[in-house]
């Protein structure tokens, strides 16, 4: 285990929340963060079409370490917390980031991020995550901000 807290990061205000809070506790115990954002390409029957297909060009990695780079620069406009780290990877997001919590000292995730159906309490990756971690795992709910510094 190394003293890193990884946060799961898709853009939501929720992942926003959980970015605040990661900065918040490695303030306090010296840990580096890891904001891990995911892509993955589902493949849908669009009916008598055929399968979708992706447009040429598109980079969903490259897509997806701007949208964690907006994030981040939205979320600490001013500077980024010291040490911070970020990895866009493609797979599901509970399947990576409950790897990735093998080697954390904590992982973070909202409790309800894009997708999913607004009215569950628990999102699916959060409940995954709060499930089959190896590490402890906090899951912000509401918008209460960590106190102060």
């Amino acid at each position: 285990m190394n003293n890193t807290i990884v946060v799961g990061v898709d853009g939501s205000e929720q992942s926003q929340h959980a970015l605040r809070w990661a900065a918040y506790l490695a303030a306090k115990s010296g840990a580096t963060i890891k904001a891990v954002c995911t892509w993955q390409i589902v493949m849908t029957d669009v009916g008598a079409g055929g399968w979708g297909l992706v447009a040429d060009g598109w980079d969903p990695a490259r897509d997806s370490q701007r949208a964690l780079d907006g994030t981040i620069d939205e979320v600490f406009p001013d500077a980024r917390p010291p040490g911070l780290q970020t990895e866009v990877r493609d797979g599901s997001a509970a399947k990576v980031l409950i790897e990735l919590s093998k080697d954390a000292q904590m992982l973070i995730v909202g409790s309800r991020g894009h997708g999913g159906f607004t009215g569950l309490l628990l999102g699916s990756v959060s409940a995954a995550c709060s499930h089959h971690a190896h590490c402890p795992v906090l899951v912000v709910h509401g918008d209460r901000p960590p106190p102060p510094s």
